[in-house]
């Protein structure tokens, strides 16, 4: 059943320097690709749609560290974050948002289409709550194949009213699958709050409909989201099958870059950046002496870097061909389809 969360409550530093340095490293490189991506966008050097992920980086990087390399990731739109956290090259990330050859997607999808098998990122997908079920199947794959690998399947608070949720939240339990479903709750969806779109506010309460274990986290805070995923994947390793979690969290920017933002207050906004989750972990960092000052300094130093060598590449990338509009369609190369 589900199990209300105790609030928000600084945690305890029991984590290794490592891993502290890999939470401020992976949310700041985020953070500044993304600042550096709106900035593009707004000179039209990215085009189409565009989702920016700032103020969420912890409910990205914190999963990432409670989790193995070898388990499966999927998620919505809103998707340059994880693959940066799970090593995907910056300059391969940029150069699909500047529609390149050399993106992650050779140009083809874009912002919401950021995809990298080599990280077993299954991708973002630009339908709302059609990740769900793809995510059910990454986890029953695993558990067909005898695997402990798990799928974490990451959607917005918006996509649980999709009948998709609910049909893999069902059969999720049904078979018990290796499978954490993971709402960030943002508290707008695209643009209207959860408590004018939902009779239930408490999102991680759905699961009780299927006898799913479920909690909500403070997702400004990676520790937290570190603690809650372990113990999901705990469960699910185990054979115990699924957990939803609801990520409370909040982005900065809109739900796109063309949001007018007019649903919420720019006092409300400011009082969660006083929750900002990367000046909360290096926060802990300098507080604990975790870090130093001067290898603070060498951090934000290498993810200028980055993501300045990243622009530079995408920029510098060739556009693609006309005749790649052809190509990865179909499995067999020379599958009979018309052109004119």
């Amino acid at each position: 059943m589900a199990k209300k969360s105790s609030g928000t409550t600084k945690a305890k530093v029991n984590y290794s320097k490592e891993t502290y340095a890999y939470w401020y490293e992976s949310m700041l490189l985020m953070r500044r690709f993304e600042e550096k991506a709106g900035q593009l966008y707004g000179q039209q050097k990215i085009r189409g749609f565009c989702h920016l992920y700032i103020g969420q980086e912890a409910c990205a990087s914190g999963a990432i560290t409670a989790l193995n390399k070898d388990d499966k990731w999927i998620t919505a739109y809103r998707c340059h974050a994880h693959p940066l956290g799970l090593g995907t090259d910056p300059g391969a990330v940029m150069a699909e948002l500047f529609g390149k050859e050399t993106g992650t997607t050779k140009g083809k999808g874009g912002s919401m289409h950021i995809f990298d098998n080599t990280r077993n990122f299954a991708g973002g997908h630009g339908i709302v709550g059609a990740q769900i079920p793809m995510g059910l199947g990454l986890g029953f794959a695993e558990k067909y194949k005898g695997t402990k690998n798990l799928a974490i399947c990451y959607m917005g608070d918006g996509a649980v009213r999709q009948g998709a949720f609910h049909e893999s939240l069902n059969l999720a339990m049904l078979y018990k699958v290796p499978v954490i479903f993971v709402i960030e709750n943002n508290g707008y969806a695209m643009g209207t709050s959860v408590q004018r779109s939902s009779n239930v506010n408490e999102l991680y309460t759905l699961a009780e409909a299927y006898d799913m274990p479920s909690f909500a986290v403070d997702a400004m805070n990676v520790e937290a989201v570190h603690e809650a995923v372990s113990e999901a994947a705990e469960r699910a390793r185990s054979g115990d099958g699924p957990t939803l979690l609801e990520f409370r969290t909040y982005r900065y920017k809109g739900h796109s870059m063309s949001d007018p933002q007019k649903y919420r207050t720019k006092e409300e906004v400011e009082e969660y950046k006083k929750r900002d989750p990367i000046e909360q972990v290096k926060d802990t960092i300098l507080t604990n002496k975790i870090l130093t000052e001067d290898e603070i300094k060498e951090i934000d130093a290498k993810v200028k870097k980055q993501v300045a060598d990243a622009v530079k590449f995408a920029e510098e990338s060739p556009w693609p061909d006309g005749e790649d509009a052809f190509k990865d369609v179909y499995v067999e190369d020379d599958y009979p389809f018309i052109r004119e």
